[in-house]
């Protein structure tokens, strides 16, 4: 590598306070997955980084979409694109990003989910309200 990316990634992992190893590794990783996947893209927050559609939501609130659509009638997409926003090629290249890796987005649902069960505790709300 040259020096100004050295220096770039030096600088880059000083202000997130990780490893310039783990922070090139995470780097390469996204970029190759934004190769195989034209639409996604990478997002920071509260919980770390995640994949995402460019034009829309994480790939994650899809798939829990889809997921929660193929508990009924028809066609999951078809229902899903029916009850939200996104399209039929949105859904889709969330599919595919899944169907790479399922691990990575099975476990955000499982997150979501839990920090769910952990609010409706503090407020004292039964799943059924």
């Amino acid at each position: 590598m040259s020096e100004a990316v050295l220096d770039r990634l030096g600088r880059l992992s000083e202000r997130m306070g990780q490893p310039r190893s783990r922070v090139a590794e995470q780097l390469i990783d996204e970029g190759i997955r934004l190769r195989e996947f034209p639409g996604i893209v990478f997002r920071s927050g509260p919980t770390g980084r995640r994949a995402a559609l460019a034009d829309g939501p994480d790939v994650w609130e899809v798939i829990r979409g889809l997921k929660y659509a193929r508990s009924g009638k028809g066609d999951p997409v078809e229902v899903l694109i029916a009850s939200s926003d996104l399209r039929e090629d949105q859904i889709r290249m969330a599919a595919d990003y899944y169907s790479a890796y399922p691990d990575e987005v099975d476990a955000r649902i499982r997150e979501d989910e839990e920090a769910a069960v952990r609010l409706r505790e503090l407020l004292g709300v039964a799943e059924d309200d």
